[in-house]
């Protein structure tokens, strides 16, 4: 090839390079100085890039990975997801802290869209704990924040705890769900169902714009429901046994999303399962190898619109979906 030939092209590269990253200058005012056409531009700035003449960089402020966010978004037919590029010394509460602060940054671009009087509903744990605690303060003042399930009592994370954060957060009021998550038996939960409180309360959680939950594991290293009490060992053996994988908002499933054969569903009193498919919105933030096959399962159910992971958990789950 001739050199002088070769240097000419990487004059003219840099040339229009330079002119379009450093001057800020369009790809028309760069073909009227050239004498040529724009499309012309187009190709000999696309080469300069495939050249490594320029090379990008974006500084990112918590590192995401967006081809993996594209492939969920494709596969599952999500609205959005936010994939955590992790690092092997970011884990356990770095890790959670990463991914509360990758969900706020969600719900601070869609929470500002909403109506004003509207609502969000949270659930409860660690997750969603995380991405309340990475909410700014003060940042509005007219939204309602409303339990999407009933209390745990156990948990410094209790559903009741959270949503008076949240709506400390958004200068809007706060609605309790006066009823416990889990009862003994399907009967009981009817009874409280006649309460008119309790009524109002699951129709609040009905009406809510956008819900924000975890997504749990029926995982005796990673069960919310085992460290709050609500269920044994020996139960979570059983409900293995029946092929549940995950819960949430407290209504377990298989992987395939299948929910209604559960005898335990009947017990748990909060959002349906068929309310959370017609929420605009359902944030779910989870992650872990734990987690992997409940997130499979509600990603198939169809029970979420946005799911905040991290890039090991999304491979995993990715990975599996294909078997």
């Amino acid at each position: 090839m001739n050199v002088s030939h070769t240097e000419d092209r990487d004059e003219l590269l840099v040339m229009v390079a330079s002119l379009y990253y450093e001057l800020n200058q369009s790809q028309q005012q760069i073909a009227d100085r050239l004498e040529t056409s724009r499309s012309r531009v187009s190709r000999l700035g696309a080469e300069a890039r495939e050249r490594r003449i320029v090379t990008i960089h974006i500084r990112k402020s918590t590192p995401r990975d967006f081809t993996l966010e594209q492939e969920l978004i494709s596969r599952f037919a999500l609205k959005d997801a936010y994939v955590l590029q992790s690092t092997p010394c970011v884990e356990g509460g770095a890790l959670l802290e990463s991914l509360g602060r990758l969900a706020a940054s969600y719900l601070r671009r869609v929470i500002p869209a909403l109506p004003g009087g509207s609502s969000i509903g949270v659930a409860w744990g660690s997750s969603v704990q995380a991405a309340v605690r990475a909410l700014p303060d003060q940042f509005r003042t007219d939204i309602n924040v409303v339990q999407l399930v009933g209390g745990v009592g156990a948990l410094v994370v209790d559903s009741p705890e959270l949503a008076r954060m949240v709506a400390a957060k958004l200068g809007g009021r706060h609605f309790d769900l006066h009823a416990p998550a889990l009862v003994a038996r399907p009967d009981v939960r009817a009874t409280f169902l006649t309460e008119p409180a309790v009524r109002e309360g699951v129709a609040r959680a009905r009406a809510v714009q956008l819900a924000v939950t975890g997504i749990g594991t029926v995982q005796e290293e990673a069960s919310s429901f085992l460290r709050a009490g609500l269920l044994s060992r020996a139960e979570l053996t059983e409900l293995r046994s029946l092929n549940v994988v995950g819960e949430m908002c407290g209504r377990f499933f298989d992987i395939a999303g299948c929910h209604g054969d559960f005898e335990i569903n009947r017990r748990i009193i909060g959002i349906e399962v068929e309310d959370l498919q017609h929420i605009p919105r359902v944030l779910a933030i989870a992650h872990g190898m734990p987690r992997v096959q409940s997130i499979l399962g509600a990603l198939r159910g169809e029970f979420l619109t946005v799911l905040v992971t991290d890039d090991v958990t999304a491979r995993a789950v990715l990975s599996l979906a294909e078997l």
